[in-house]
């Protein structure tokens, strides 16, 4: 498994398919982009002094492998600790889910707050449970909508 770490690559996935949603959490998936080999120079052409540096095609995922993000925005969770131990989590169940994914490139958005008048602390195992549950059935959702390789 690999983590996403770059804005292009979040934005990438995000454009991509929604996958599967729960109250708390939405799952986008995008396909990964290979890009094609390049054709071998001669000496007459070097294409890597011809074109600027910006215009050569960049693959974002470097390795065929099961891509994941996690997004918790502040407007969600207020408190960097509850932001910090829901990525945690959604790490942790995706490592058990893992072999099961397809190849391809997948983001873990939170979408709805959980009330700070139920779960008190960010770290309390209610809230750790509430957000296990609703993942466990998020990607059990996912893993039943994968779509058959071309």
């Amino acid at each position: 498994m690999q983590r996403l770490k770059t804005r292009a690559q979040f934005q990438a996935v995000l454009a991509g398919k929604t996958v599967a949603r729960t109250p708390h959490f939405a799952l986008h998936r995008a396909t990964l982009d290979v890009l094609p080999v390049p054709p071998k120079t001669t000496a007459k052409s070097t294409p890597s002094l011809t074109e600027p540096e910006s215009t050569r095609p960049q693959a974002l995922f470097g390795v065929q492998d099961v891509w994941v993000g996690a997004m918790a925005p502040k407007r969600w969770a207020k408190r960097a600790v509850t932001r910090n131990a829901i990525k945690r989590q959604i790490y942790q169940v995706v490592q058990a889910f893992e072999p099961r994914f397809p190849q391809a490139a997948h983001v873990v958005r939170l979408r709805g707050v959980f009330d700070r008048k139920v779960f008190l602390s960010a770290t309390s195992e209610p809230l750790k449970l509430a957000v296990r549950t609703e993942l466990e059935q998020l990607f059990g959702m996912a893993v039943t909508k994968v779509e058959p390789a071309p």
